[in-house]
């Protein structure tokens, strides 16, 4: 018996590994040699590719393909229809299935809706991509980058709210109450006394 729920209407291989409590909704398609780790949500007309791995939690909105290369650690949430890509330069006649760049994303990460994730780059803890931006390099963690191509405006919490630091370089999550410390570019949350 197994320990998630899938739609009638999904189609799973059998040499994948699908997690305790996930859920796999209408038409989407989960390919062979994927992991999709405990708890995650696989929303509607979503493809899975071969090798992909989806930590703990992950949150897949409708009509997202999540291609061959991809890994999201826990905690990431894929916004409705935005597009990861696997080969920087593709061309129909042209085979580059030995080509595939990395692309991963890391604990937390937000990336809204139709936003492009161009491959071999790396999302931050945390960050936070607005919709419709075209991610073409590295983002920090907790960085909040918008456009085309995307450019860092701002930072955010664990939480996904702006952070706005003082003259000490520190700001305040309004919902969690967390401290946070900016040196050097680099963000970090601190650590109750």
């Amino acid at each position: 018996m197994k320990d998630y729920f899938a739609h009638e209407t999904a189609v799973i291989a059998k040499n994948c590994s699908i997690g305790k409590e996930t859920k796999i909704w209408h038409f989407s398609h989960i390919m062979s040699n994927c992991t999709i780790g405990n708890q995650c949500n696989i929303g509607q007309n979503v493809v899975v590719s071969p090798k992909v791995i989806l930590g703990k939690n992950v949150k897949v909105q409708n009509n997202v393909s999540i291609y061959t290369g991809v890994i999201c650690e826990d905690d990431v949430f894929l916004g409705p229809s935005m597009v990861f890509t696997n080969v920087i330069n593709p061309r129909s006649a042209i085979k580059r299935n030995t080509e595939y760049q990395k692309t991963l994303v890391k604990k937390g990460a937000s990336i809204g809706a139709n936003a492009t994730i161009i491959c071999g780059n790396t999302i931050g803890e945390f960050a936070f991509i607005g919709a419709g931006s075209v991610v073409t390099k590295d983002i920090l963690p907790y960085a909040l980058v918008v456009g085309n191509p995307s450019k860092q405006i701002g930072w955010v919490s664990e939480y996904g709210h702006v952070l706005k630091f003082n003259e000490n370089k520190t700001a305040i999550c309004k919902e969690s109450n967390q401290t946070y410390q900016l040196k050097n570019n680099t963000v970090k949350k601190l650590e109750d006394d």
